[in-house]
């Protein structure tokens, strides 16, 4: 157990600062000694740590030239992890673009899915999500985590283990977009009544209409986007 923490925090810290770009120009972490010591641990969480970081796609290894750091275009971007401290890294509004966009593909499908399925009680979780937000809107809970949390709901009732894959990597980028959405309606949290306009097409059954409000609550934050990437040109 002591030493999954050990490699995990090792992976933490060395993730972050590949992707913050705070390795040799070349792109070569040092060898394996050097960075054991460097880390005051043991060869062997560090290999488990190397392991981890090569199947996030941030680093290779060949023979002659050791361990090396990837080209962003060969990180897995669907990696929870990955996504996060590059989201800490910068902020991007091509990232954050491309993920909604990303979600165009997923969510309105997944709500018409979850209208379309019926799972009576996977519907009940959306409406208990809902009702926290609710709650976060007259300041009694997080409205950010309640909003994840429906957004996850739906995701859930679909019925679809694809969609229910993407849970972890939605729920990592929501923490960023959710903010800056936001933050450029001039509102402390998202519509309560725009979530609901999902929540009941899905209840009554009515997938085109799952699918179409889950569809403009996306289209709305994009165009908030293209617009603050406007004004900022």
């Amino acid at each position: 157990m002591a030493s999954q923490f050990l490699t995990r925090e090792l992976v933490e810290t060395l993730g972050a600062k590949i992707v913050r770009g705070d390795t040799p120009d070349n792109g070569s972490l040092p060898i394996e000694a050097d960075l054991a010591k460097q880390y005051d641990t043991s060869r062997t969480v560090l290999r488990e740590a190397v392991k981890m970081l090569t199947a996030k796609g941030l680093v290779g290894s060949r023979p002659r030239r050791g361990t090396y750091v990837e080209p962003e275009s060969r990180w897995n971007i669907l990696d929870p992890d990955v996504l996060r401290w590059i989201l800490q890294r910068r902020f991007s509004f091509g990232l954050t673009r491309d993920f909604l966009i990303a979600r165009e593909g997923i969510e309105p499908k997944a709500a018409a899915a979850a209208a379309r399925v019926q799972n009576r009680e996977a519907i009940a979780d959306v409406a208990a999500k809902l009702d926290d937000m609710r709650e976060a809107a007259a300041g009694r809970m997080d409205s950010l985590e309640s909003d994840i949390a429906f957004h996850i709901a739906i995701l859930h009732a679909s019925g679809n283990r694809f969609f229910v894959q993407f849970s972890h990597v939605i729920e990592t980028a929501l923490r960023f977009s959710i903010r800056l959405t936001n933050s450029e309606k001039g509102v402390r949290m998202a519509s309560v009544a725009d979530h609901a306009a999902i929540y009941e097409a899905i209840e009554r059954g009515d997938v085109v209409g799952a699918e179409k409000a889950a569809q403009d609550l996306l289209t709305e934050a994009i165009r908030l986007l293209d617009e603050r990437a406007k004004r900022e040109e």
